[in-house]
């Protein structure tokens, strides 16, 4: 059986010319970076490379750029690290109702800790109105962290709006832009952040390698601590091989945007014109909002998705809800544009990406197609 993979928000490949990239520095290359004889040198060299890359891509200094672990630790860094300075432990922290994990659970910790936390809502489309942060922003407020764009529904939210409002009150602003980068521009002096957080497995680097970009002048207080690495801010010898990989992903990411999302917007419309037209009552969430152009979440009407699923084992996507002990479990963001729990359970995430061919679109429809009629039948 030939799978079809359209679950590239979840992760990515890792492109061809990226794992060759890496593969010297596995064997060849294995000095330490902080060593001074040629086989540190090299892998020092080979690092500043690809953090030159990345602030390309990102329209950064290179000096802003600080490797991490990942995703999820980059935002445990923008976030832990602004609200853990001395005097403003028991700070304000304003994010949003459908925040990834890796934001709204370093966010519950800080609430648990004695901070305090304001969770603004969203519309039907999942669009937050930057209004409502600014009702939030208060005088001990230290810390924004909004998402660029939404994990599931792929809604592109007003971080430049967002970013004015918390320059006025002088306040840090955090994006966690993991799901944006590679798929439209982001380039962070035009969305005005302070911090942004970038994962590599989703720009088809590997796993367990990310970036946090840092503005010259934002204090961050690391919470781990260590040697001098990443200039204290994340202490550890370098993942020579992932920066490496990271930083060919990079380069490829900015060398062939445009292209990618013309193809990828395509791909998505493509996907839901077909669908609209077969299936009566189908709906796109967020379709009435700017999304990503690889990403679609749909609920399809008197069905339950993951029965869906179970009749389509070449197919790989994602589901909305989670059931348990027979109850609907909607995810924050299902619950954050007021989905029933009927709707949330009948809804599917459909994300493309490079690898993805024209002929797999229209066989993943037509597979979609005929698992909705017989699975109401």
């Amino acid at each position: 059986m030939q799978q079809i993979y359209l679950d590239y928000n979840a992760t990515t490949p890792v492109d061809p010319e990226v794992f060759d990239a890496m593969r010297p520095f596995f064997t060849e290359h294995f000095g330490n970076p902080s060593s001074s004889y040629s086989l540190g040198s090299v892998c020092r060299e080979a690092i500043e490379d690809a953090r030159n890359r990345i602030a390309a891509l990102l329209g950064s200094q290179s000096d802003e750029i600080y490797f991490t672990g990942g995703g999820t630790e980059s935002n445990n860094i923008a976030i832990k690290g602004t609200l853990l300075q001395a005097e403003k432990q028991q700070g304000h922290l304003v994010t949003s109702c459908f925040e990834h994990p890796a934001v709204s659970e370093p966010a519950r910790f800080h609430s648990e800790n004695g901070g305090t936390v304001s969770r603004v809502g969203c519309d039907t489309n999942g669009m937050i109105d930057a209004d409502s942060i600014k009702k939030e922003l208060k005088e001990e407020t230290r810390l924004v962290s909004i998402m660029h764009a939404n994990n599931e529904i792929g809604t592109v939210q007003p971080i430049r709006e967002i970013s004015e409002l918390c320059r006025d009150q002088e306040v840090v602003f955090h994006t966690d832009a993991a799901q944006s980068v590679g798929k439209v521009r982001v380039k962070v002096d035009e969305l005005g952040v302070d911090l942004l957080t970038l994962a590599g497995h989703k720009i088809y680097g590997p796993k367990g390698i990310g970036v946090l970009y840092i503005r010259h002048g934002t204090e961050i207080t690391p919470p781990v601590h260590g040697a001098n690495h990443e200039r204290g801010i994340r202490p550890g010898t370098e993942n020579v091989p992932y920066i490496v990989g990271l930083g060919v992903a990079a380069k490829k990411c900015s060398e062939h945007l445009a292209d990618s999302e013309r193809k990828l917007r395509s791909f998505r419309d493509q996907l839901e014109s077909i669908l609209m037209r077969e299936i009566q009552g189908l709906m796109i969430n967020g379709g009435n909002a700017p999304r990503l152009p690889n990403t679609t979440s749909i609920i399809f009407p008197d069905v339950n998705a993951g029965n869906l699923l179970k009749r389509l084992p070449e197919l790989c996507v994602s589901t909305g809800a989670a059931c348990h002990s027979h109850t609907v479990e909607l995810s924050d963001t299902l619950k954050g544009i007021g989905l029933t729990a009927v709707q949330g359970s009948g809804t599917l995430r459909i994300s493309c990406g490079r690898m993805t061919q024209e002929k797999e679109i229209t066989t993943a429809a037509n597979l979609l197609i005929s698992a909705w009629e017989s699975t109401r039948e």
